[in-house]
């Protein structure tokens, strides 16, 4: 397999250049699109992604090891088939909606300013995640570990306390409503 070490790629377009999968290491990403590519297999460790496109690529293997998204587009994606070893991610102005994160430990992971509009957290460890001033519309949150989870600035959240474990999660007053949607309340 081919590896890269302290590349640069700009603004590359693998969608029409093509992409082989490969190893990479301390790489940074410049508004590339990589849109429904598949990267199965490949493997970034302490890799940054800055202003691309990764919406509904597949990353079935592939090792996401100390890797930053900012400001991305990774919509649709199955972070599930992920090789879990070592899997660290960390995102920040992110399009995440309709990803896939079950089965998943990501403790202490960020999503700083994401959408995750329908994201999946089902069977998740996010104990300690960070969901600072993200908008989870519609977010799956069953059976998911988000003990010491900060959601102090989050929005547009749902989650039954009943399905999850969510002992010294944050969150703010203002928005306690969204641990009672399954009761149909008027709080006012």
């Amino acid at each position: 397999m081919k590896s890269f070490e302290e590349k640069t790629f700009d603004k590359i377009n693998f969608v029409e250049d093509g992409f082989e999968k490969a190893e990479f290491e301390n790489c940074t990403f410049i508004s590339c699109d990589f849109s429904s590519l598949d990267l199965s297999g490949s493997h970034f460790t302490e890799c940054i992604f800055n202003d691309c496109n990764l919406s509904l690529c597949q990353v079935k293997a592939s090792g996401l090891k100390d890797v930053q998204f900012t400001n991305c587009k990774l919509m649709g994606i199955n972070f599930g088939a992920c090789n879990p070893f070592l899997l660290e991610i960390k995102f920040n102005a992110c399009q995440l909606n309709f990803a896939s994160f079950q089965n998943l430990k990501l403790k202490s992971t960020p999503f700083i300013n994401c959408s995750l509009q329908e994201a999946d957290f089902s069977d998740a460890d996010l104990s300690a995640a960070v969901f600072d001033g993200s908008d989870l519309t519609r977010a799956v949150f069953q059976h998911t570990n988000l003990q010491n989870a900060d959601f102090r600035t989050a929005f547009l959240f749902s989650i039954d306390p009943e399905l999850n474990r969510m002992k010294k999660a944050k969150f703010s007053r203002a928005d306690l409503a969204g641990l009672l949607d399954k009761y149909q309340l008027q709080i006012v």
